[in-house]
């Protein structure tokens, strides 16, 4: 590798922490922008993260005792306008259809056609999903109903940035309903478990759980819970939300049953989701300065084999051995799938070969050459480690213990993100003055080098929303663990018993 193929990912983290994410997105050909402003297309490599996470993530929906399902993309507009503070949550991010055709007129297509109604296009499913609920519950025997759903949403955002925040995105939604509001808070704990295993297990990002202060709940809910990740520039990502929302929905799309008394009542309903947004986030907890690094449990290749053949005479058996090594490694076993191996034949320089696939963050890289083939063994590369950090393996040994390796380099990554997140979480900040510097850009140029997570007191109030939201900072939850102490809130110095992780957030 020549000093020019080492300059993987410019600029670097700590020179533009936007652009450089960019960059990664880029350099790993994830995804790009559409010819649709504030969309996205999401490219083999970037979808083929997307079908593992959904793939894990489908099947502990279902191990729980949940269906899959379908709903319409397109909600009446009355059905949004039945729970106001709904409505009023998601009004100025809904796009809606109100014509039905298109017709030529002076050579321009014109809409047409007016609808009786408009439909939005679904910015999520609670009212559209509150429709059939309705009419599939009548008895306590029809409860619970656990419903999820891999669908797009749409929510008209202004600024857009790949995977973090785009105008379409894909996602799954949990819908249930229950006879008992016991039953139904269970059911929001639950999957908010599911998410943070997932997070943690699957996508080695640590997550803090927690409950939104009543502000930041989801339009409509009585109450949010969310597992919070905190990525490279110190800002916090909400990774994945669980909502309990009581009887409002219920109410408002009239799903009603015939209780064990034989009394009519209102069902209590649940709803939870993540997105692609966590493609965004595996990117900003992992990725370093030469591109991309992937969890083995979410690459879409495991290892990359690639044939090294400085003669043409000896590339026929070079490529051959390649091959062989790869049969071998797709027999073993890894995260309950055969090993994803690819032996990259095309024809340009190797040293190009290897930083297009460490930019594209593959858990292993394998080289074999003329020599190789004659000793038996291979040149292992684990992106967990430095481009350069080679071992020389006897291909038995490589390919017996590819799945410990797999397993080491999962590890791995949770490890140096939880290290970095617990490096960078003050619980030491008791003054408001203190609070407000640690929160400060030192640079004003350089805005994202600010400070990490605050672990303090928090009381409420409009008068402290109100100055955390001229520092830029949130709430971000109040995390299970809670210390049980009185003190007092950091931003009002009045008595408080809650702990609460404040931080900038995406």
């Amino acid at each position: 590798m020549n000093s020019k193929e080492t300059t993987a990912i410019s600029p670097r983290r700590e020179q533009d922490y936007p652009e450089w994410y960019q960059q990664v997105v880029k350099a790993a050909d994830l995804a790009e922008n559409s010819a649709v402003r504030g969309c996205m297309v999401i490219k083999p490599w970037g979808y083929g993260m997307w079908e593992n996470l959904q793939r894990h993530l489908d099947g502990m929906i279902k191990a729980t005792g949940h269906s899959n399902a379908y709903f319409p993309l397109f909600i009446p507009l009355s059905f949004l306008e039945k729970e106001a503070s709904h409505v009023e949550g998601f009004a100025k991010e809904c796009a809606v259809v109100t014509h039905h055709r298109l017709e030529a007129k002076d050579g321009k297509l014109v809409p047409v056609g007016e609808l009786e109604e408009p439909l939005v296009v679904r910015p999520t499913s609670e009212t559209i999903i509150g429709e059939s609920f309705s009419r599939w519950v009548q008895s306590y025997r029809d409860l619970p109903i656990l419903i999820n759903q891999w669908a797009n949403v749409v929510r008209w955002e202004m600024r857009t940035r790949l995977f973090l925040r785009t105008a379409e995105f894909l996602w799954q939604e949990g819908h249930t309903a229950h006879a008992t509001s016991k039953e139904a808070v269970e059911e929001t704990f639950k999957m908010l478990e599911v998410y943070r295993v997932l997070a943690e297990e699957v996508l080695a990002m640590p997550v803090i759980t927690g409950e939104k202060i009543p502000e930041e709940r989801f339009p409509g809910a009585v109450d949010t819970y969310c597992i919070e990740a905190m990525m490279q520039d110190r800002k916090a990502l909400q990774a994945g939300t669980s909502h309990f929302l009581g009887q409002n929905f219920a109410k408002a799309s009239d799903i009603k049953f015939l209780n064990s008394e034989g009394q009519i009542e209102h069902a209590y309903t649940t709803s939870w989701g993540v997105s692609t947004r966590l493609i965004g986030g595996v990117i900003m907890t992992h990725a370093d300065d030469d591109g991309l690094r992937l969890p083995p449990r979410i690459a879409p290749k495991h290892v990359v084999i690639i044939p090294v053949t400085p003669k043409p005479e000896t590339e026929a058996a070079v490529l051959e051995y390649a091959e062989s090594i790869a049969a071998s490694l797709r027999a073993q076993q890894y995260d309950g799938r055969p090993v994803e191996v690819v032996v990259d034949r095309r024809d340009i320089r190797g040293g190009d070969k290897s930083w297009e696939w460490i930019k594209k963050g593959i858990p292993v890289r394998i080289e074999v050459g003329p020599r190789d083939i004659e000793s038996k063994q291979c040149v292992l590369y684990r992106r967990d480690k430095g481009p350069r950090d080679k071992a020389f393996v006897p291909v038995n040994e490589a390919v017996e213990g590819i799945a410990q390796t797999l397993a080491g380099i999962q590890q791995s990554y949770f490890e140096q993100a939880k290290a970095y997140r617990d490096q960078n979480i003050r619980r030491d900040i008791s003054t408001f003055d203190d609070f407000k510097s640690y929160f400060t850009p030192k640079n004003a140029e350089k805005p994202e080098i600010h400070g990490g997570f605050v672990l303090a007191k928090w009381g409420g109030g409009a008068d402290a929303l109100e100055k955390l939201a001229e520092l830029k900072v949130t709430v971000r939850c109040m995390p299970f663990e809670q210390s049980g102490t009185q003190g007092t809130c950091i931003v009002t110095g009045r008595p408080a018993t809650k702990d609460a992780i404040f931080g900038k957030a995406y």
